[in-house]
């Protein structure tokens, strides 16, 4: 327990020991003036003096819960609640454009990344980031969903796919400063953040699969679970780009390989009310903190019936309040 005024308590207790060796010694007084009169106390009179002392010590101790109230005691309690930060890192890349899952892959991505941010609670921070060839953040961690939702409304594909750098970018997000490969490609140490958690959406079609493995050991590192979810089929079809008639199809081996390194889980999806499903079903970690809980009004109330106590029984004794 915790107390936010230390020096009230103090003074309260000051005044309830006070008060309690006023009545000790009013006790002894008339004890002695009755001894000196020469007057012996029956059995009705001392259950009288009982009396009035038991009502007397309940007001004592109404006084002392009192003086406990005014140094605004306070307990801590734990209390687990979803909470982190989660960042939506979608892929906007050309083959995104795929008509295999409708209306897009894209289109799907969006509708399934827009009903997992209405899920979330306000405890959650949500970012966004757009990844092509190299990682683009389009939204800061916020608890504010709408600056997500917006962020993921306008989302346009075009360019290639680097899963590394969409990994990197995520988590630059979460620690709020750059995070990269070293020259040699080794993996940074960026601390801690066991309640940040990645949502990967895209057709795992990746242009550099080391860089995506290494990233994905630093989210490991760090704590930061991946959750993957394929969008696309494997069958596949052919899309545009730039005049070109390419086909595209899902690679669920990568993605289920970079959200299996960090502890994650990798989600297949083959049409937009999958994904919808898939979405609202990834698990955020809970996280504890403990809050203060207020305990003056407890002990205001134990007083009060103290107080209460100690004058029913003094009136009924003695006839009188004090």
């Amino acid at each position: 327990m915790s107390l936010a005024d230390p020096a009230l308590l103090a003074l309260g207790l000051v005044v309830a020991v006070a008060l309690a060796w006023a009545v000790f010694a009013a006790a002894r007084r008339r004890a002695a003036a009755l001894a000196a009169a020469g007057i012996a106390a029956s059995g009705a009179g001392r259950g009288r003096g009982r009396g009035r002392l038991g009502g007397a010590w309940f007001t004592v101790g109404g006084v002392a819960m009192l003086a406990v109230a005014v140094g605004g005691p306070a307990a801590t309690v734990p209390v687990s609640h979803a909470s982190g930060t989660v960042i939506l890192a979608m892929d906007v890349s050309g083959s995104m454009t795929a008509a295999d899952v409708a209306p897009s892959r894209l289109d799907a991505a969006k509708q399934a990344a827009q009903s997992f941010i209405n899920a979330q609670p306000g405890s959650v921070n949500i970012g966004v980031v757009a990844f092509q060839q190299g990682g683009l953040e389009t939204a800061q961690p916020s608890s504010d969903h709408s600056n997500a939702t917006a962020a993921v409304s306008r989302l346009s594909a075009g360019g290639g796919t680097s899963l590394g750098a969409a990994i990197l970018a995520s988590l630059s997000a979460i620690t709020h400063k750059t995070v990269g490969l070293g020259r040699n490609g080794s993996a940074p140490n960026i601390g801690y953040w066991p309640s940040a958690t990645i949502v990967l959406f895209s057709d795992g079609q990746d242009s550099d699969t080391y860089d995506s493995a290494v990233a994905a050991a630093v989210a490991e590192k760090a704590g930061v679970h991946i959750d993957a979810v394929g969008v696309g089929t494997i069958t596949g079809t052919t899309v545009d780009v730039d005049g070109y008639h390419l086909f595209t199809a899902l690679d669920p081996g990568t993605l289920r390989s970079v959200s299996q390194a960090t502890g994650g889980t990798y989600h297949p999806a083959s049409d937009a009310g999958q994904l919808d499903t898939i979405a609202s079903s990834i698990n955020l970690r809970l996280t504890v903190t403990h809050l203060p809980l207020p305990l003056a009004g407890a002990f205001i109330g134990l007083a009060l019936v103290l107080l209460a106590a100690g004058a029913l029984l003094t009136v009924a004794r003695t006839g009188r309040v004090v």
